[in-house]
């Protein structure tokens, strides 16, 4: 097979998949055998492309498996696909987060639809992050809204169509600075050029821009990526849907589409304008250090679960932001590398929540106590997952923020001594959290809620491995991501404005 065939295989089994989801849907069980099916089948392909990028590549920090075909030259249009490190650790991160959802947080009310939406989401999104043309990157990021949207208001809580109805109109009129953005810097490539209507990634980046220009252009990428990651202060849509989403929508919110914001920032905000740094970084690493702090302070008075995650996760894209602003390749790396591994803590405290609240109907803080004793490998699993969290020293989430911290030291210090008290405030939200739930005397229901079962525990034996493997040994990871983010930051050094 060409290897670039590899990410259109990509872009479309999942397409496959989630028809012969409802095509079987007649036959009980039929379409989760083939969701799961499709998604190990995805799973591994991702697993082949990292192998064959490894072998191509060899530390260059080029694209890879490039494949471009117009579709309409007046309008611009093309199939535009390339890999590099940065894009290919968030293809694994995307395939893990499907197979890890549909196998842990199985949805039986209507699942046909259920698989269908979250497979069609999988290729939305897998079709974003191996996009190498903006308006094509635009529409497969426009296009994860439609699954998302039904997932949330088909299979989420209470307030679910609230949830959904927010979400879909924050994200939405922010992706419209993002249309306007690109039209603009399209068409004044080709006045430049007297060529072709373009929007390619390698042809825009040659665009010259004033400063005047880059900034505002860089606000109308940023503004959608910022609401979709979400940054301070465009993050209000995310509790309550984050909370009311059920638990395989909450995942792919949190670990996959957030991180589909980041990226969005990282490759083509900062790739496209690299000028405007002088002027934005500032602003954005103080947004970055608020978003730290406020979502600490907040997850200390959440009073469920899930919004403590979605607080603890608006923390955390704070510590991804801080770094892909630093200017430095250090820290950008510890922000790729932390959009990885906050995606696998993510799956790891919203499948433990979900399995909470199957047992006890409830994911409110003030109902659980002392699950300690009934649920002793439910909660040893959850303080892994919290302990990476919090930056253990020994576990994924401490090598990705202190990368950061040393990245944003070197550059920004001051951001960066403000930015690093975000770990202790994340330690003390997160172990009081802890102790309320599991700590204590169990009482009433609570005393009767059975251990993590079989099956649980293999659907998290994953996510344990990956916290600990890449704890100790990140390199295999860091060795892929690297390369590019020095592409990527001499890009910008070579503007002037590296700090």
């Amino acid at each position: 097979m060409h290897s670039s065939i590899y990410l259109a295989v990509l872009i479309v089994v999942p397409l496959v998949g989630a028809l012969a989801a409802m095509l079987v849907r007649k036959t009980e069980g039929a379409s989760y055998i083939v969701g799961v099916g499709t998604a190990v089948v995805e799973f591994a392909l991702s697993i082949v492309v990292a192998v064959l990028y490894n072998n191509h590549i060899k530390g260059a920090g080029t694209f890879d498996f490039m494949s471009r075909h117009v579709l309409s030259a007046p309008l611009g249009l093309a199939y535009d696909v390339a890999l590099d490190g940065i894009s290919l650790v968030m293809i694994v991160l995307t395939t893990l987060v499907l197979a890890l959802a549909l196998l842990g947080a199985r949805e039986r009310r209507r699942e046909p639809s259920f698989v269908a939406w979250m497979l069609l989401l999988t290729s939305f999104t897998m079709a974003s992050f191996v996009s190498h043309d903006v308006l094509e990157f635009f529409i497969f990021f426009e296009l994860t809204l439609v699954p998302s949207y039904f997932i949330i208001s088909g299979w989420g809580g209470a307030q679910r169509a609230k949830a959904a109805l927010k979400f879909f109109i924050y994200t939405f009129s922010g992706s419209a600075f993002l249309l306007i953005g690109i039209l603009y810097l399209g068409f004044l490539h080709q006045h430049q050029t007297a060529g072709a209507l373009t929007f390619s990634d390698s042809a825009l980046t040659s665009t010259v821009l004033t400063h005047g220009v880059s900034v505002w252009l860089f606000l109308a990428f940023a503004v959608a990526f910022a609401v979709k990651s979400p940054i301070w202060p465009l993050h209000t849509w995310s509790p309550i849907t984050y909370a009311e989403a059920p638990t395989g929508g909450s995942i792919e919110l949190s670990a996959l589409l957030a991180k589909l914001g980041s990226y969005g920032l990282l490759r083509f905000a900062v790739g496209l304008f690299p000028l405007a740094l002088v002027t934005m970084r500032p602003l954005f690493l103080t947004l970055a250090v608020i978003g730290i702090l406020y979502g600490s302070f907040v997850a200390c008075a959440t009073p469920d679960l899930k919004r403590l995650v979605a607080y603890s996760s608006l923390a955390q894209m704070g510590f991804i932001t801080l770094g892909i602003m630093s200017g430095s390749t250090i820290g950008t790396t510890g922000a790729v590398l932390l959009m990885f591994n906050h995606g696998v803590i993510t799956i790891g405290f919203f499948l433990l929540i979900g399995f909470i609240e199957k047992r006890r109907g409830s994911y409110q803080i003030k109902d659980l106590t002392g699950l300690q004793g009934p649920a002793p490998v439910l909660a040893a699993l959850f303080t892994v997952v919290m302990m990476a969290s919090l930056g253990l020293p020994g576990l994924s989430g401490f090598v990705s923020e202190f990368l950061i911290l040393v990245g944003t030291f070197a550059t920004h210090a001051w951001w960066g001594a403000v930015a690093a008290t975000g770990v202790v405030a994340a330690a003390a939200y997160l172990l009081w959290a802890y102790q309320r739930v599991f700590h204590g005397r169990a009482t009433g229901v609570n005393a009767e809620i059975p251990d993590a079962t079989t099956k649980e525990r293999w659907v998290l034996v994953p996510v344990v491995v990956l916290i600990v493997a890449l704890g100790v040994f990140p390199h295999p990871v860091l060795d892929r991501i690297t390369p590019s983010v020095q592409q990527l930051i001499h890009h910008v050094s070579a503007t002037g404005v590296a700090k």
